[in-house]
Formats: C-alpha cells, structure tokens, sequence
C-alpha cells in the first residue's frame, strides 16, 4: 500500500520532530529518516532556516567524503513553559533546542483553593507580559503542565484546586497572538524526558509512567504528536477498603501508598525536605529494615497498577521515571515482580521491556517548555491558524 501524501505543514512537523529527538543531525540520515529526497529536503530546510527554526553549523564529516553541515534546531525561537505543582507555579522563558533563559517560581499557599491558585496564575502570567515586554521577546509558544487535567471536571481539580477554564482565558487575553496549549503534567514530563534525555531508552510505542507527587502514565507512539498522548490514572486505581486517603478524596489508590509525599511519610522526613535533598535523598536518609520492606510492598503495589494498565491495552515496553529509578535493583525488583504478578502471562511471555530513568521532578518548568517545543513542531513551526497545503 503506497504512503499517504504529507502536506507541507506534516512534512515540516516531521524534519522539526526528528531535530527535537536527535539533538542535531546531518542531512543525508535526516533525509532517510523523514522518507525525503535530499533535494526535497534542501528546498523545506532553506524555509525554515530563513524562519530561524533551525541552524546548520559545520562539523567533522562522520566518515571521509561524508556531509559536514550539521542540521540543529535554530536559537532564535522563544517559548514559555508555566508549570503548576503541589508547592509552587513555575514560569519559564527559552529555547526551541532546550536552552533556558530565565525561570521564576511563585508559592503556593498552603491551604490553596480555586480563587488563590487563579491569583498565582494571574501574577505568573503578568510576570510572563512583563519580562517579554521589557526584554522585548517575541513568544512562538506558550505551554502550559497542570496535574489531573483532563478528568471529568476542569473547573474543581481535586489534586489542585484550579479553575482552569478561567485560567485559558486569561493566557488568552493577555496573549492574545501566541499559541498556547494545556496539558496533563504526565505529558510534559514524558515530552521532557522522550525529546530533551539524549539516553532515552525507546523510540516505538510504549507506556510511560511518572513517579512523583503524583502517580500517572501516558502512551506514547509519535512523541511529536502531542495530541495523541493520552494520560493514564493508573495513580488512582484502589487497592481496597481502608487504606490512606488520596488527595483525590478515594482511600488505598496506589498514589496514596508509592506518590513523594507517601514516601516522606514512610521516611519521617517532611515532604519540603525530601524535595530540596531531590535525587540525594536515596544516598542521605538511612532505610531501616522494616521501611525497606514496606518500601518493597508499596513498590509491588505500583507494579501491580501498571501490569493492570497493561492487561487493559498490551504495549511492549514501560519507561518508569521518578523516585523508584534511585533505588538499587534489589529494591526495585519488588515493581518488577508486581508487574510480572499481575500481567497476564508475565513479563518474560509478553515479552515487556521496561527501563528507568532519571527523575524529573523539581526542575520545573522545563517539562512545560519541552511540551512547548513539542507543540510548535507538531505544526510544523507554521503559525497556528495557517492555511495548509498538500
């Protein structure tokens, strides 16, 4: 069966996806990997070169006679990333290839409801219309990580308390002519490791589950299309009567039991402690042997949520972030076989490839800034309501 054709905005998307990806590459392997001649790929690079999205610089030719014009996302592209969090509001300002230029954090109060969180917001987002104004940056891109988005109800977030439709106005008002787009944290930290970790593990579909102050999974097939990332509340999925209550208001969800702040309670250590140790905490805080065992079961109890998310849709692979990518393998066995417990047939039959990475949690907003990049490549760098041609 013959390739449907691409339209220019789809065949732009795809060269600008590839770069997110790769970091840089040169044009003949570009070409391969976006199914173009290289005199096509000439002709669509010259545009976006001249667009200022992507740069090509000079390097050593990979083999004698090889091409020496490294192909680069260009620099001069300005996106924002604002990225809601349990503690704080985080505004971010940079760059199409990662780079970043200036990031502020706002507090949270710490009994927040829908009216204080809209006057962080409302702040963050005067914060942003004054740093652009006065440096005089001109935004391609706003994006925008808030946890739980997507449920039932926008309006009363029960992790959050926000009014998120008020909170699309107000971007909307105050900006008027950049395109901007909201989504689940789960995604942007899949966008973030998938597009900004030069080791990430897979490339072909799979199931991405973060582990942080919250517990949640996303599927990800084309990571440039952000659209089709659909989050997962395998968090949320109860393990009976009677265990701790949720901030979603249920008892015995498995974020209740594996989520940072569960673990800071296990620990004795505030959860503001926990955070500021980030990824030193495993090396500063001594595990007793009676927490090392209820830090297995608790570890078993996810991987049993994730072998029930992978008996609802089968996928071949899981890429797991967060605290439990810290453990020792010997701790981190405990996940593994509550995977292989609950999958039908186990692990080695349905033949699951699954990989740790490094948390993300605590570098906000850089998960919202790479959801950014990933939203101006999925259309193609052109502007949002442009007229697109085969």
């Amino acid at each position: 069966m013959s390739e449907q054709p691409r339209s220019r905005r789809q065949t732009r998307a795809a060269i600008l996806g590839q770069l997110l990806q790769s970091g840089g590459t040169f044009r003949p392997p570009l070409a391969r990997a976006v199914r173009l001649s290289e005199a096509s790929l000439s002709r669509i690079l010259f545009d976006l070169k001249a667009e200022g999205l992507i740069e090509e610089v000079r390097r050593p030719a990979p083999y004698v006679g090889g091409p020496t014009g490294l192909v680069t996302l260009g620099r001069s592209v300005t996106l924002a990333g604002i990225e809601l969090t349990a503690q704080r509001l985080s505004v971010g300002i940079g760059g199409l290839a990662g780079e970043s230029h200036l990031v502020e954090r706002l507090a949270l109060p710490t009994t927040p409801t829908v009216a204080s969180v809209g006057r962080v917001f409302l702040e963050a987002l005067q914060l942003l219309q004054r740093l652009t104004r006065r440096r005089r940056i001109q935004l391609a891109q706003i994006g925008v990580a808030v946890p739980g988005l997507g449920r039932l109800s926008e309006l009363d977030n029960p992790i959050i308390p926000c009014d998120i439709n008020r909170v699309r106005s107000l971007v909307g008002e105050m900006f008027a002519d950049v395109p901007a787009e909201f989504t689940n944290s789960v995604v942007a930290h899949a966008a973030f490791h998938r597009c900004r970790t030069g080791d990430y593990p897979f490339t072909g579909p799979h199931l991405f589950v973060f582990v942080g102050q919250g517990i949640a999974g996303t599927w990800i097939d084309d990571p440039i299309e952000v659209n089709t990332l659909a989050p997962v509340e395998l968090g949320h999925m109860v393990f009976g009567d009677g265990g701790p209550r949720c901030r979603c208001g249920h008892h015995g969800c498995v974020e209740a039991y594996a989520s940072l702040p569960a673990l800071a309670e296990l620990l004795d250590v505030p959860e503001s402690e926990l955070l500021q140790l980030g990824t030193e905490w495993v090396n500063t805080i001594p595990l007793s042997s009676r927490v090392r065992e209820q830090l297995r079961l608790r570890l078993f109890r996810l991987g049993l949520a994730i072998g029930n998310t992978l008996n609802v849709k089968p996928c071949r692979a899981v890429a797991i972030s967060g605290w439990p990518s810290l453990l020792s393998e010997d701790d981190r066995k405990a996940l593994i076989d509550g995977i292989d417990a609950c999958l039908l047939g186990g692990l080695k039959s349905a033949q699951v490839s699954l990989a740790f990475v490094s948390p993300s949690t605590g570098n906000d907003p850089n998960a919202a800034l790479a959801f950014a990049a990933c939203c101006l490549a999925c259309r193609g760098g052109m502007p949002a309501a442009a007229t697109e041609a085969a």
